[in-house]
């Protein structure tokens, strides 16, 4: 499940849900994040059933072809409920695909889980259509073999998968493969090769492109351990493969690490993409230095931390589990069993 992104609902917002849910009036609220809050965006009327409103969603004027948002809608009467549509159109950039699918729980939440008891995911306008809606309701009527708490992990399950299961805009495609949509570049691909290939202690820090959703190339130098914490990026997220010298290293005395690093003052948009890209950035990494002749591994435990500085030499061996005493060192050093003195000898 997709972790939350922490935005809350702006008071505005929170007024104008109460207002139409005491009106009856009101139709349609479409919701957007802007400046890391949910706020009103438009509301409509009521001017016929459901099904009929709902073909105003094709005119541009309410939502577009490429910007996500949710849409809260009024049931027609006489029931007094409410339905939610979270719409992440498949041409919206990732950073919003995952920022609009981390948001949906706490949005519930602050108007009221009780008034929603319906809930769609749509990808197009085409899903803001009479029928749409009638499959949707015929789907929901139709008996389920697994109980209903069974049926509700495996549709918030489904629809999470829909949600981040998607290529991004990156202008090259790698061969090793695009995750959650953040293409590899060739310079950051190339570098990762060059560190598996390498002897020494070195390291390649990644950051995200906003703009073209690729992964792109921050540094790749040979440094000590005790620069590590000060070659990541102190106030914005990062990914980081560094080759610690180590006598247990499981690449000829090197161990690659993979570091995930996501400062605390780092902006929660930043935050919410690069936790989405971590273990997909990981496996990529973990293949393409497989594929290499020969093979190098990457560590498998990863290193995540929310402050670069504390990353020195001794809390890497220890998150890691390596230790420079061995197996024969360690049992020498373990307590030796009490010797119980011996008696006086036997009289003749």
């Amino acid at each position: 499940m997709s972790a939350l992104s922490g935005i809350n609902v702006s008071s505005d917002l929170a007024t104008k849900f109460a207002d139409a849910v005491q009106s009856k009036s009101t139709r349609f609220i479409k919701v957007s994040i802007e400046n890391e809050s949910l706020v009103h965006d438009i509301s409509v009327p009521i001017t016929g059933s459901l099904e009929e409103d709902l073909a105003r969603f094709q005119d541009d004027g309410i939502i577009s072809n490429d910007s996500p948002c949710y849409i809260l809608v009024k049931l027609d009467s006489p029931s007094p409920d409410w339905m939610t549509i979270s719409y992440v159109p498949d041409a919206a950039k990732v950073r919003d695909k995952m920022l609009y699918a981390s948001t949906r729980l706490p949005l519930l939440k602050s108007l009221g889980t009780t008034l929603f008891t319906d809930s769609i995911f749509a990808s197009s306008k085409a899903d803001f259509s009479a029928e749409s809606y009638a499959s949707h309701l015929r789907h929901n009527a139709a008996p389920h073999p697994l109980s209903a708490r069974e049926q509700e992990i495996a549709d918030l399950r489904a629809a999470e998968s829909e949600t981040v299961n998607y290529e991004g805009s990156g202008a090259r495609a790698s061969h090793i493969g695009t995750g959650v949509g953040l293409n590899w570049s060739e310079e950051v691909e190339n570098s990762v090769k060059e560190l598996g290939r390498g002897s020494g202690s070195a390291i390649v820090v990644i950051t995200i492109n906003p703009q073209t959703e690729t992964l792109a190339l921050f540094t790749a130098e040979e440094i000590t351990v005790d620069a590590l914490g000060k070659t990541l990026p102190q106030t914005e997220p990062s990914y980081a493969f560094f080759a610690l010298p180590h006598p247990k290293g499981q690449n000829g005395g090197r161990e690659i690490i993979f570091i995930y690093s996501c400062p605390s003052v780092s902006p929660i948009k930043h935050r919410m993409l690069y936790s989405s890209g971590s273990t997909t950035t990981y496996q990529a990494a973990k293949h393409l230095l497989a594929s290499l002749t020969p093979t190098v591994t990457l560590a498998t435990r990863k290193i995540e931390t929310s402050d670069p500085k504390e990353l020195d030499e001794a809390y890497l061996i220890t998150e890691l589990g390596l230790s420079l005493i061995d197996d024969s060192t360690a049992a020498a050093n373990l307590p030796k069993a009490f010797a119980r003195p011996k008696g006086p000898p036997r009289r003749r």
